[in-house]
């Protein structure tokens, strides 16, 4: 299982980071981390399957969703690809509190 990181360590670390929102484009409406870019969950998956995500593979990736269940899973799926990456603790409802 992939590993969390807090909104406060994010906070502090968030230049070392590539930031992908998992939500869907309608959710993003509600507000995204800057500098984070949108990457449906579905379409992470099939990305780092195809190996067209493999730029990312020598950097540090955050994803989060709405609460962080769907950004388990990506976290999960990536780092099972390869890939070092993290999920946001209690996805963009905990950035924003």
């Amino acid at each position: 299982m992939a590993e969390s990181i807090s909104k406060d360590q994010l906070k502090q670390e968030q230049d070392q980071f590539v930031i992908i929102d998992v939500r869907e484009s309608d959710e993003i409406t509600n507000g995204v981390i800057n500098n984070s870019q949108n990457m449906p969950l579905g379409l992470v998956i099939r990305n780092a399957k195809k190996g067209q995500i493999e730029d990312l593979k020598e950097k540090k990736i955050c994803v989060y969703c709405a609460s962080g269940y769907r950004g388990n899973i990506a976290a999960d799926e990536l780092v099972k690809a390869g890939f070092s990456a993290v999920n946001l603790e209690g996805g963009y409802m905990a950035w924003n509190q």
